[in-house]
Order: C-alpha cells, then structure tokens, then sequence
C-alpha cells in the first residue's frame, strides 16, 4: 500500500474523542479532611490579584487619572462587586421565570451559599461597574478614565477562570457534529458523546485574545489618553468574544428551551447591547481629541 493509501486510511478513521478523566485532573490543589483549597477560588484570587498588580504597575506611567491609595480602594471593593454581582445576577437572569430552576430571590439564603455553584459574568460586569463608580464619585476621580485603567486588567481573571471551569470539567460545550474533531472531549456527567472544550475557546478569546489586544494597546499606543477607548475596545472584544463561544458552549439546562424559541442563547441576547456600547465609546473616543498631558488630566485628588 502506497503512502498516500496509507494517509487516506488513516484520515477516513473516525478520531476517538478526549476522555476528560483520563487528564488526571482534579478540582482543589490539597484537601485537609473535609476542607479542600479549589482551583476556582485560587483563579479568582490570582486574577484579583495579578490585575491589582498591573494597575499598580499602570499608575507610575504618565497620564494616570488615580493614585495608589486609590488602587487599593478599588482591590477591595471590586473583588465584592465581582462575587456578589456574579452571585446576584446568576439569581435574576438564569434562575426562576421560565427556568427549572426556583428563583432564588424567593430564598435568599441559597444566595451565600457559593459553594452551590452558580456566577453570572454579566452580573458581575454589573458588580465592577458599581464599585467603579463608588470608588470614583467619593475620590472625585473621571469614571470613565479609571474604567479605561481597570479594563486592561479584566483579561487575567476572565482567562484564569475559564482555565479552572475546564480543570474541574465543568460548563462544557455543545456535542460536536464532527466526529473527527482532534480536540473533542467527553467531560462526566455530560453523557458518552464528544463536546467541544469550550471552556477553553473562552480562555482563549474572553481572556489570551484580550490580553494580547489591551496590554500593547495601553503600554505601546496613547490609547490611555483618549477616555473611553480602552474600555470600549474591551467591552466590544469580550463581548464578541462571549457571543461566538456561545454558539459552542452548552445553554444552561434551565434555558435550553429558552435558546431554542429565540434562536440565542441567554449569554448572546445579554451581549448584544454591550457590544453597541462598546462600539458607541470607541467612535465617541476617537471623535474627541486627545488629551494633552497626563498631568491635566489628573484629579486633583489623585495628585
């Protein structure tokens, strides 16, 4: 048999999917008796805190409009707005109405109880949006100027998190309608077909993609100083990026049928007007002219 025999062969053989089990991987880093460190916990921690890092870092370069003090203000106060806007709007938009699932606001104490699973993205987009304008109303600093700076910090936590779905082999995508797939995963509990390993496209696009895009735009453009550029690159790409994945990523099973009497999923229709405000800032942004220094754009608080 000749070698372009042998290739045909072997290309008309159906590709075995990936057994997720066989990985070796595991949900927490150590357990001690009942008590397990999570690899989901230690991504939120390392996403909080490495884009606390490079805030840090984004601050001494010119043109900053917070200072240090108001970094650390910031740290704390997104970190609660990412958990409890993730948690609160994971109970408005994917609990209760025509889902199978109870709405958890007519039981308030299953909304402390994390442990349960449960976090919307867009609730917590919410949560950061909040402690934005918190912490840049009492410090007199531009809402939109420190939205830019925390923009480019997002990416981390988006891709570490995702990283940790696919470590404990959880929110898997769709079944593949091609067999062949070389990448095609069987998660537990998600039945013997194959599925996309969606969690990490969104890795991929929501979080590697954002961060090549954000840091050079930031450190190697003057983006910084046209308020609302950055934060509107960032809320067009996420976006995008969350509305493609979708079409690969499994619909909720509470929302299924919600997917199919529209035609989108929940996570699409909820991106949608994020993407027209994204695209809104970024030509708002670019119609404005530059600012002229970083020291004139500065709140004197932040001096």
């Amino acid at each position: 048999m000749s070698l372009i025999q042998l290739a045909a062969a072997a290309a008309a053989q159906v590709h075995e999917p990936i057994h997720w089990v066989d990985l070796g991987l595991k949900n927490y880093l150590f357990r001690i008796g009942s008590f397990e460190l999570r690899w989901y916990s230690l991504a939120y921690l390392a996403g909080i805190l490495l884009g606390y890092w490079h805030l840090s870092r984004m601050i001494k370069a010119p043109g900053a409009p917070l200072a240090q003090r108001h970094a650390d203000d910031l740290f704390f106060y997104c970190t609660l707005g990412i958990i409890l806007g993730g948690r609160l709007g994971y109970a408005t938009f994917y609990t209760g109405g025509d889902s199978d699932i109870p709405s958890m606001w007519l039981h308030p104490t299953e909304l402390v109880q994390l442990w349960h699973g449960g976090m919307s993205f867009h609730g917590g987009l919410i949560g950061v949006l909040l402690a934005l304008l918190w912490v840049s109303w009492r410090n007199g600093l531009n809402f939109v100027r420190v939205a830019d700076y925390i923009s480019v910090c997002v990416p981390f936590g988006m891709m570490f998190g995702r990283l940790a779905n696919f470590v404990n082999g959880e929110l898997w995508g769709r079944v593949v309608t091609d067999p062949n797939l070389p990448w095609a995963m069987i998660f537990p509990d998600a039945g013997p077909l194959p599925r996309h390993p969606s969690q990490l496209y969104e890795a991929g696009l929501e979080g590697l993609m954002m961060i090549i895009i954000m840091l050079p735009l930031f450190w190697k453009t003057r983006a910084r100083f046209r308020p609302g550029l950055l934060v509107g690159v960032f809320t067009t790409g996420i976006a995008c990026a969350r509305f493609i994945v979708e079409f690969f990523r499994e619909p909720d099973a509470q929302l299924a049928e919600f997917a199919r009497n529209t035609g989108l999923s929940m996570g699409q229709w909820l991106t949608i007007p994020l993407i027209a405000l994204g695209l809104v800032m970024i030509a708002r942004a670019l119609m404005k002219p530059e600012l002229a220094s970083g020291g004139a754009a500065m709140a004197p608080s932040a001096a």
